[in-house]
């Protein structure tokens, strides 16, 4: 038994790259698939790879394992030249299992909008709330308003922390089946509350799976699919939350005419059914083979990249692996742990930052306001009807808008333009709103709010709706992204649970009742965000994750992240300024 050693010599202005391909062969044409050229010899399987030094180069060394190619400079595999299109024909399996992962997110789109818009569900305030005689109706209190409204929250933030650390231990499937199985028992709370302190309970601990499903997805597309196809997967779960809100604003209109407690009770019931359709398939679900090389199972790893690449597209399986050991290898010595204390120390802390930030805009673009609009509708004295027809349609708006983005802006347009200018764009739709509350009189004043809600969430799914869940996945480095993502998504629910204090006393008759004078609130935190987003936030667009290893740990100014060179700089070795 041999080892067969090829030495690729590649001329660049720097010097010359050596690449070293150990693997079990005796014959020359079983390799010959892969692009080498110069030195061939055969030496014994029991021959130690010393350390190499090249001039201008790092160390090599060999890990031992017989059927792994290191790289003395390992550069991305280059999938930058593939087209989207091109991308899906390699990479189906992995799109499959990317998707499928996002829909259990799904559910969790169909809760948020679910309880929020229940305030003004005549059955439901009937059941949970009390009489009003100032407006004639039943209320729900401001107080239990605010407990509904974060109590799925608050468990999500537990549950996205516990994720960070779950998924380090048995890995994204084992986490995601169990949290599914869990999700269905504790439905069985939320579906037989009899008063709003068990509902608020069952509320509370659903939202302990969800918060960890909804970070699973978008950290697991990041790790399964080439460079041309991560946002769009990263953000899928962002369009899984759509459809979720589309199915709760669609069962919401469908039963507000059934009499009786089962015309809440039934819209809680239809979570069991996308959980009995998606639990199946997720059992046969590959693990991500960054995991695998984090704990050494390189050979695992292979055999994983093989079913995540479609038949006679798997000739780059060994560079691919080899991008993911070195990009590895990178971080484990830029980072001292991969603990969460770790991401806030060295250039980890400004990805954290950007990642927490660009999670927590969709809520400071007025997230609650808009997407609570069945409550706002009523205050402004629109028919039941009417509220949850617009409910609908903002729901489909939603999508419609997320699809625009998907197809025909974020691939030509870079992150940071799309942020920039959609909240820039929400920010004056907010403050139009509040001024149109000033002449409260007016009949056409409801309808001009209405509509500027509509455009409010078109603009809202075109950028933060994308960006808040894409930006998060592919910032944070990749020994850390899934804590990255947990964090993001924690300040994310923090800056919710905040948000669904103050909303309700904004919005109550019996509190504040500012109505549409709310929205000057959203616009002046959607106004600060966008300062953020100009000063803080970097593009990210087409860069790899060892390119952007490369730019943070190079302290590359937000500004010039485009424009940098990171190869012209290796070669100077000149810091940017």
């Amino acid at each position: 038994m041999y080892v067969y050693i090829y030495l690729h010599a590649h001329v660049q202005r720097h010097g010359y790259q050596l690449v070293i391909l150990p693997s079990l062969f005796s014959t020359i044409s079983q390799r010959s698939k892969i692009c080498m050229s110069i030195s061939m010899s055969f030496v014994t399987e029991k021959m130690e790879i010393k350390k190499l030094e090249l001039s201008s180069q790092r160390t090599l060394f060999s890990p031992g394992h017989g059927n792994l190619e290191i790289h003395a400079r390992c550069k991305s595999v280059n999938v930058k030249q593939l087209t989207a299109l091109q991308a899906l024909r390699a990479y189906k399996p992995a799109v499959l299992w990317s998707v499928m992962v996002c829909m259990c997110a799904v559910m969790e789109g169909y809760d948020t909008i679910l309880i929020p818009n229940f305030y003004a569900f005549p059955a439901f305030a009937a059941k949970y709330g009390t009489y009003d005689e100032k407006t004639g109706t039943n209320q729900l209190t401001a107080q239990w308003q605010v407990a509904l409204g974060n109590a799925a929250g608050i468990g999500a933030l537990f549950g996205i922390m516990a994720n960070g650390i779950l998924v380090s231990w048995f890995g994204h499937k084992k986490v995601l089946l169990a949290s599914l199985l869990v999700l269905t028992f504790l439905n069985t709370i939320t579906f037989v509350a009899q008063n709003t302190l068990v509902l608020f309970l069952g509320e509370l601990l659903c939202g302990l799976p969800w918060g960890i499903i909804a970070t699973i997805a978008p950290a697991y597309s990041s790790e399964v699919l080439p460079l041309p196809l991560r946002t769009y997967l990263t953000s899928y779960t962002n369009i899984c939350f759509i459809i979720g809100q589309i199915f709760a604003a669609g069962s919401l209109d469908g039963f507000l005419s059934v009499k009786g407690s089962w015309s809440y009770r039934g819209a809680f019931a239809l979570q069991w059914v996308w959980i009995v359709f998606i639990f199946p398939v997720l059992l046969f679900m590959p693990e991500s083979p960054w995991r695998l090389v984090r704990l050494g199972k390189i050979g695992e790893a292979e055999d994983i990249l093989a079913r995540l690449q479609s038949k006679g597209h798997r000739d780059n399986i060994k560079e691919t692996l080899a991008m993911i050991i070195r990009t590895n290898s990178d971080e484990e010595q830029l980072l001292k742990g991969i603990h969460y204390r770790d991401c806030f120390r060295g250039t980890e802390r400004r990805r954290t930052e950007i990642a927490c930030m660009a999670a927590a805009g969709q809520m400071l673009a007025g997230l609650i306001f808009a997407y609570s609009a069945t409550y706002f509708y009523q205050q402004i004295h629109l028919s039941t009807s009417n509220i949850y027809r617009l409910n609908l349609g903002g729901s489909i708006l939603s999508l419609f808008s997320a699809l625009v983005s998907w197809f025909f802006i974020t691939p030509y347009v870079g992150r940071r333009k799309i942020y920039l200018s959609g909240m820039s764009a929400i920010s004056v739709i907010l403050f139009l709103i509040g001024f149109l509350g000033i002449d409260g009189s007016n009949k056409v004043v409801p309808i001009l709010q209405a509509t500027l809600i509509f455009l409010w969430i078109s603009i809202f799914q075109i950028s933060a709706g994308q960006l808040g869940w894409a930006i998060p996945a592919e910032v944070g480095s990749t020994r850390l992204r899934q804590k990255t993502i947990c964090l993001s998504r924690g300040f994310f629910h923090i800056i919710n649970l905040l948000g669904k204090i103050v909303e309700p006393y904004f919005m109550n008759p019996t509190q504040l009742n500012l109505k549409g004078f709310t929205a000057f609130f959203w616009g002046g935190t959607s106004l600060l965000t966008a300062i953020w987003i100009y000063l803080r936030l970097p593009e990210t667009k087409d860069r790899s994750f060892e390119e952007l290893n490369n730019l943070f740990a190079r302290n590359v100014p937000t500004r010039k992240f485009t424009s940098f060179n990171i190869e012209s700089y290796q070669d100077s070795g000149e810091k940017p300024e």
